[in-house]
């Protein structure tokens, strides 16, 4: 064919040629339309939340209440039309604990679209990953991370339902002494962030209180044997130990303590919150004690909650419904800020009362929240109590 045929009818042929392209425009568009009527429309509009803690390792026992808590929330809130009529979707990672991987997790976060933070765990992990949170303009409320750095740095992005270490520390010594529980104390810690800051917390209320620590010693996280230890507890005489630190050394030094013929009584920090414990320790964790917050599964209000969780087959103790609280108290400013920008959900954090399974929580200019004190626990039978 001759490229004069396509010149001749030059009129009638732009005529066509504009009809057949604008016949092949009108079927893109219908096409495009069809293909997005396939697409959910809450895809672009969900609110993506972050869970960062332990998948793995072992304190994951923690991560599984982490997970169950936020879990049951995201499902109560897009139950009841989401935030501000967005679904909310949640995005779990894995930190193990450690304060590299958190912060590879927390740039992750920000890589992915995630509005805002449930987390971490380990106060370790929770305070070089939300540098990067507030850097990137994301707010970020942990369940469970307790060291006082944490909200002593003037992030305005930080915040908290649950205590101090500080806090914890003056009951665990005030307790050591009203009750009497022994004389000659030692103190063991494990190292970490969280552990040794409530074992020095606890050294100097101690010695406000006129008593002397005749051992303090850190041990390393993941040692199996304490023989050396225990020994030298027993050689001083140490009639009462108190433990910063987390269940499983924990649970092996009890258990050890206790073949080895060391009679002395235990005491710990929120770290022991876990079952775990006295799966690791056996009948030695009977007795043994430890400061947690009030228990808000006897609550007034929570009993179907716990129900619910417990009709699951999953018991919600430690933090499960302290992270419940945590993802309600962000939708809770969502609502109110009717926005998940970082700035303005953080000034409606502040600035509201939020209403939760542990009661009502507002936070100072800090993050921290109006807690009631840390009580008291003792294992008995593998179950957790508050002393009386």
């Amino acid at each position: 064919m001759s490229r004069s045929m396509f010149r001749s009818g030059s009129r009638s042929g732009s005529r066509s040629g504009t009809f057949i392209r604008k016949l092949f425009r009108g079927n893109l568009l219908r096409i495009g339309i069809s293909l997005a009527a396939l697409v959910p429309a809450a895809a672009a509009a969900d609110v993506k939340l972050g869970l960062a803690g332990p998948v793995t390792g072992q304190y994951a026992s923690f991560m599984e209440q982490m997970r169950r808590g936020a879990d049951l929330a995201v499902a109560d809130l897009n139950a009841a039309g989401g935030i501000n009529g967005e679904k909310v979707v949640l995005q779990v990672a894995d930190d193990a604990c450690d304060p590299k991987q958190a912060v590879a997790v927390a740039n992750r976060f920000v890589a992915d679209g995630v509005q805002a933070v449930v987390g971490h765990f380990c106060s370790s992990s929770t305070i070089p990953a939300s540098s990067v949170y507030a850097e990137a303009g994301l707010v970020i409320v942990t369940p469970a991370s307790t060291n006082p750095t944490i909200t002593e740095r003037g992030l305005t992005n930080m915040f908290r339902v649950c205590g101090r270490d500080d806090q914890a520390a003056g009951v665990a010594a005030k307790q050591i002494v009203g009750r009497d529980l022994g004389r000659t104390i030692a103190i063991v810690h494990d190292k970490s962030t969280y552990g040794q800051g409530i074992a020095e917390g606890v050294r100097a209320e101690l010695a406000q209180q006129g008593r002397n620590v005749v051992l303090f010693e850190g041990i390393t996280q993941g040692e199996r044997d304490f023989s050396s230890l225990v020994a030298r507890m027993r050689a001083l005489n140490v009639d009462v130990v108190f433990f910063g630190g987390y269940h499983t050394e924990a649970g092996l030094l009890v258990r050890q303590a206790s073949e080895q013929g060391l009679k002395t009584r235990f005491v710990a920090g929120d770290g022991l919150a876990t079952t775990e414990f006295a799966s690791i320790a056996g009948p030695a964790s009977d007795g043994v004690m430890f400061t947690f917050y009030p228990d808000p599964r006897v609550n007034a209000g929570t009993a179907d909650l716990v129900q619910r969780f417990r009709s699951a087959g999953f018991e919600p103790e430690g933090f499960t419904l302290y992270t419940y609280a945590a993802v309600k108290v962000l939708a809770d400013a969502a609502k109110a800020a009717k926005t998940m920008k970082g700035d303005k959900l953080a000034d409606a954090l502040r600035a509201g009362t939020h209403r939760t399974v542990l009661g009502d929580i507002r936070f100072d200019r800090k993050g921290d929240p109006n807690s009631e004190p840390f009580v008291l626990y003792a294992w008995n039978n593998g179950t957790y109590a508050p002393l009386k």
